[in-house]
């Protein structure tokens, strides 16, 4: 809902803060007066384009702010959310600069944005029925949606976008089975020679690190064999400078020193001692030595058997250019492709048949959505028809078209087109409503709709220019009562210059141009009851206002708010 609008130098306002609240609110005043430059102004700031001269004469720029409190539920969170702004504290503030020179600015919650942005934000706000406007409602694009809501339809509208989005699933997996069933029959005699040696090679994963490390181990076991038998052959005795191994002649040196301790007491024991433990630590130091000339032993043939594995694995790496560890899986998904192709018709087969059943569930549901559709056109058009008499266009004939759009195809929204029509002429074809109805018309029209549609109403504020432009007496008092009962769900505000609409608001403000030497100025007053009745007498009587006239206003006032 619109709570504030304040204007700051556009066009003849200088100054002008104005609050709404919730009903109706009409606005009234003389020919003239500035009533489109409030519209313009309210459209500024929704984004509406900035055309030459709004600025104020003298001024360097202007601006336009307009207060919301956004519905609980709506959609502007998530479009706000998308463009990384938020619903400050359930108020929303936009605002528009333009400078003289018509260079525009555009804030929302006080953080500049996008001129698109704003008018994206400001046609889920607030709709405008002006005289000339191409309204939201007049376009075909909108009417299935708003003949849906009409009909309450939305188990009907989910159903077939869930049926529209199966069936695109349905037919993605069938495209991709064809597809991979058409690649792998152009690559089968490939695939079938590169599978064979694949599975000859029969690659392991991690294979290549283990047989790498063996080699390793090998060739270093053949550079240091020599060094370790070299070693063995002194220390045992074989080598050629000495006829007996490092124990042996250990051994007997403590046994001669054994057999001198006996002449020196106590003399040789901690040479003795010494020999004993040199004598063990050789001999584990032997056994160490056989035992890592046994475990670096080696058979050459392994070695070569070793090393034709690991370059055969290097060489299909290469051939297929991937790391040796992907050759598995390379085989497998070859095999897989063979597997694929050997019973790719069948599996294209089962895939046809869940994409006809898909297709038939889309077509049982947009059936039934196109079912509720017709039924719901009727409706409409028995409804608008009803509030077409008191609007003083009983002759005129309302239709809503459901045809088949035959570039729907199976579209999430179904395959209907939905056009909403009128015929203003008796024995006339229906046609759009724009390209035949008078400025005036197009307004009652709208009204009838509006009414008529109730809660498909596409934004909490609504605002009509001259509704009842060219009617008056008992029509525009049917307008007003229309305009007052739809404003029993929405705010609605409406320029009016019927007493007998103006009568119906639960708020009137008046519009007024003063002369002044220097220039002229528009000014917007809050009118109390008083006020209200002279207001609507002057509305009634003209230039002079009588008693006459001011006892009219009291009986169209009479108890309303």
């Amino acid at each position: 809902m619109l709570t504030r609008l304040s204007i700051r130098d556009i066009v003849l306002i200088e100054r002008l803060d104005l609050t709404f609240s919730a009903g109706l609110t009409v606005l009234t005043g003389e020919t003239g007066a500035g009533k489109s430059i409030l519209l313009d102004s309210l459209g500024l700031a929704l984004g509406a384009r900035a055309d030459t001269g709004l600025v104020r004469a003298g001024a360097a720029q202007g601006s336009v702010t307009a207060v919301f409190e956004p519905e609980d539920g709506s959609d502007l969170d998530a479009l706000l959310a998308e463009n990384g702004l938020d619903t400050g504290e359930g108020v929303l503030i936009l605002r528009r600069v333009v400078t003289a020179d018509r260079k525009s600015r555009a804030f929302v919650n006080d953080q500049p944005v996008s001129v698109g942005l704003l008018r994206a934000l400001g046609e889920r706000l607030v709709e405008i029925h002006g005289q000339h406007d191409d309204t939201a409602l007049l376009q075909p694009a909108g009417h299935r949606d708003l003949l849906d809501a009409f009909g309450g339809h939305a188990r009907e509208v989910r159903d077939t976008a869930g049926a529209a989005d199966a069936l695109a699933r349905a037919q993605t997996a069938l495209d991709d089975a064809r597809r991979a069933i058409a690649e792998a029959a152009r690559d089968a005699d490939y695939l079938r020679h590169v599978l064979a040696e694949l599975e000859e090679l029969a690659p392991e994963e991690g294979e290549e690190e283990g047989l790498a490390n063996a080699r390793a181990d090998m060739m270093a076991a053949e550079k240091v064999a020599g060094d370790l038998d070299a070693a063995l052959a002194l220390l045992s005795g074989s080598g050629e400078r000495t006829s007996a191994g490092i124990e042996q002649m250990m051994a007997a040196a403590l046994r001669r020193l054994e057999a001198a301790a006996q002449r020196v007491p106590g003399r040789l024991d901690e040479a003795m001692q010494g020999l004993d433990r040199a004598l063990v630590e050789a001999g584990e130091a032997l056994a160490a030595l056989d035992r890592a000339r046994a475990d670096l032993a080696f058979d050459p043939a392994v070695l070569e058997r070793t090393e034709e594995r690991l370059f055969a694995l290097r060489a299909a790496a290469r051939k297929h250019d991937v790391a040796v560890d992907v050759l598995p899986a390379l085989r497998d998904r070859f095999a897989q492709r063979l597997a694929d192709l050997d019973r790719g018709e069948a599996r294209v087969g089962e895939l046809e048949e869940a994409r006809d059943a898909a297709a038939a569930a889309y077509d049982a549901a947009a059936g039934a959505l196109s079912a509720a559709r017709t039924l719901a056109a009727r409706a409409l058009e028995t409804e608008v028809t009803g509030e077409l008499g008191p609007l003083a266009l009983g002759k005129a004939r309302f239709a809503v078209s459901v045809t088949t759009d035959p570039d729907a195809g199976r579209a999430p929204h179904g395959r209907d087109r939905v056009e909403f029509l009128v015929a203003t002429i008796p024995g006339t074809e229906p046609a759009p409503l724009m390209k035949i109805a008078s400025g005036g018309e197009i307004s009652r029209f709208v009204l009838a709709l509006k009414v008529a549609l109730g809660r498909a109403r596409s934004a909490p504020t609504l605002v009509f220019d001259e509704v009842d432009r060219g009617i008056g007496g008992a029509t525009a008092d049917m307008v007003g009562a229309r305009l007052k009962r739809l404003a029993d769900g929405a705010q609605v505000l409406v320029i009016t210059h019927s007493p007998q609409v103006a009568a119906r608001g639960n708020r009137h403000l008046r519009i007024a141009k003063t002369l002044t030497d220097t220039g002229a100025s528009t000014d917007v007053a809050a009118l109390d009851i008083d006020a209200r009745r002279e207001e609507i007498a002057r509305m009634l009587a003209g230039t002079t206002v009588t008693d006459a006239a001011r006892a009219a206003a009291d009986s169209l006032l009479g108890d309303r708010p």
